[in-house]
């Protein structure tokens, strides 16, 4: 697994938070979210390769913030594009002459509004995705959260995705001259390597993204619990 490649996308805007600031950059527990969601993305793997993606407007506060707050990871920082295919896109041109020469075997793909995905859980994906070619993490919804209900059981997915490097690259490559966007990274995979079957992991209650305002309490929550520790 040290030839992983963890992509954190932090590109979007603030507005379903009620925020003018992408809430990537808000404090949490003492460090910015998007500090939080690096430390643990980055923490089970050795040299494993870490692109932050980001809204070009953000540049500036992305450099401070990575420098005052987590100094000794190396981030290699992307321009996202106007929707997360479109990012995930150029963070997978950023590492292509990695993939293509062989250097990255897997990437994971993490947003940046999950500050609380632990490290167990980034190496479980990274492990599952060299197995079985992909693997998303999954939580079965209780039929208390459906309005309806459902003759199989229904999840809710969440991140990190990981899938194998070339595969991955080839499918986006595709989705470009198709003009095909993905709602998640999975969906791209499914649509031109049906083959892969992707593997679902276990997630994590805990694993909340921050959208609302009250997300941020129940993280902050959650890391009270966990002593505040990443």
């Amino acid at each position: 697994m040290e030839r992983t490649a963890v992509v954190v996308l932090a590109a979007g805007s603030g507005s379903r938070f009620g925020h003018s600031t992408n809430k990537v950059w808000l404090p949490l527990s003492g460090r910015r979210i998007i500090s939080r969601s690096l430390v643990n993305a980055a923490k089970p793997f050795k040299k494993a390769r870490l692109v932050l993606v980001i809204h070009p407007d953000d540049e500036a506060m992305a450099k401070e913030v990575l420098a005052r707050e987590i100094p000794q990871l190396k981030v290699e920082i992307v321009y996202g594009g106007a929707t997360r295919h479109e990012s995930e896109y150029q963070a997978l041109m950023h590492l292509r002459n990695g993939i293509e020469s062989g250097d990255i075997d897997v990437v994971l793909i993490h947003d940046g509004a999950r500050p609380l995905a632990t490290s167990t859980l980034f190496k479980e994906i990274a492990t599952e995705a060299v197995t079985h070619g992909g693997a998303i993490p999954t939580i079965t919804v209780e039929p208390i959260e459906m309005d309806q209900k459902h003759d199989v059981p229904v999840v809710r997915v969440q991140t990190p995705q990981g899938f194998i490097a070339k595969e991955l690259l080839a499918a986006y490559l595709k989705a470009a001259e198709d003009s095909f966007t993905g709602t998640d990274t999975g969906a791209c995979i499914e649509r031109y390597f049906p083959s892969i079957k992707t593997h679902s992991v276990t997630g994590e209650p805990t694993n909340v993204k921050i959208t609302y305002p009250q997300d941020l309490a129940i993280a902050e929550h959650v890391l009270a619990k966990r002593g505040y520790k990443d």
